[in-house]
């Protein structure tokens, strides 16, 4: 049996946004394949046993703090293991952990000085 989970809206990181844009598509995602989505902040990694109409179906491969890229063994109701579904509307793209926008302006700031 599968865990619900209530899925963070992927905003501007919304998978299926991006790939809208592209002329090629993108094809279904298949066993084996890992899909990323959010989780209460954090990214949370499944990798896909089914998919069965626009959702995928897996276990939680990875759960990975956005603040510094430290693995979690769990977080909040969702750990590693768990199965879970996925609907294609809730995947989302992996942010750069651990770096703000104020990190990169920052290395900016750094490059100019230089």
């Amino acid at each position: 049996m599968h865990k619900h989970v209530e899925w963070d809206d992927p905003g501007a990181d919304s998978v299926m946004r991006h790939f809208a844009k592209d002329p090629m598509g993108h094809s279904a995602p298949g066993p084996g394949d890992i899909l990323s989505a959010r989780y209460q902040g954090a990214v949370v990694r499944v990798k896909v046993e089914a998919y069965v109409e626009g959702t995928s179906i897996g276990e939680v491969a990875a759960i990975i703090a956005v603040n510094n890229g430290r693995r979690l063994k769990s977080h909040g109701k969702l750990a590693l293991g768990d199965t879970v579904r996925l609907p294609d509307a809730s995947r989302a793209l992996e942010p750069r952990v651990g770096r703000t926008r104020d990190d990169d302006e920052d290395d900016e700031d750094d490059d100019q000085a230089r």
